[in-house]
């Protein structure tokens, strides 16, 4: 069984809400706002308001993974999942500020960092490169892709079937990213395929 981040989203294919795909780029701005105050909070635009280096800090010296900082990192990753289904066209549900059932992304037990090493902790980043280079070439094929199923199913009212692998796929890909270089909730190097 993976030790990874797993992301569960209950996407929509039929009967989609026509004007709110074709307004979704305006509907979204509120949320983006929101979830941009996290990353402003955090000085550092990569570590997009996670709480990071007492994370790594915490790992490295004490060997704990503060409970209080995995709760908002969780918090945290399923909120900009939530924003980011809505506007990639995986649902219609306009994301909420807080948990939606429909949307979870699922933490491995860290057992309080009893699992996780000390000393690869620091090394992630320079691990993390090739799943990034990976990444932005997913994120691309995506960002085409969405844009196909965006006039797809404002015209027919239907997500097309064939666009999702790529978009929920490259979604989970940068979580698995995140939960492991960002809120090191893992050990296990991430896989590159969708």
């Amino acid at each position: 069984m993976s030790n990874q981040i797993e992301t569960l989203i209950e996407y929509q294919l039929e009967n989609r809400d026509k004007k709110t795909v074709f307004w979704r780029g305006i509907l979204v701005v509120p949320m983006v706002a929101f979830l941009t105050a996290f990353t402003e909070m955090a000085h550092w635009g990569w570590t997009s308001g996670f709480i990071v280096l007492p994370t790594l800090f915490a790992l490295v010296f004490r060997g704990k993974y503060p409970s209080y900082v995995l709760s908002f990192n969780h918090a945290l990753i399923e909120l900009n999942t939530r924003i980011t289904a809505y506007i990639l066209l995986l649902t219609d549900d306009y994301p909420s500020i807080e948990r939606n059932p429909k949307i979870a992304v699922l933490l491995p037990d860290v057992e309080g960092g009893a699992k996780l090493g000390r000393g690869i902790q620091v090394l992630k980043i320079i691990f993390v490169i090739p799943l990034v280079i990976v990444g932005f070439i997913y994120t691309i094929a995506a960002a085409f892709t969405t844009i196909a199923a965006w006039i797809h199913t404002w015209s027919t009212g239907r997500y097309p079937e064939w666009a999702l692998h790529i978009v929920l796929g490259t979604l989970q890909y940068w979580n698995r990213i995140t939960g492991y270089a960002l809120l090191m909730v893992t050990d296990e190097y991430p896989r590159f395929t969708l």
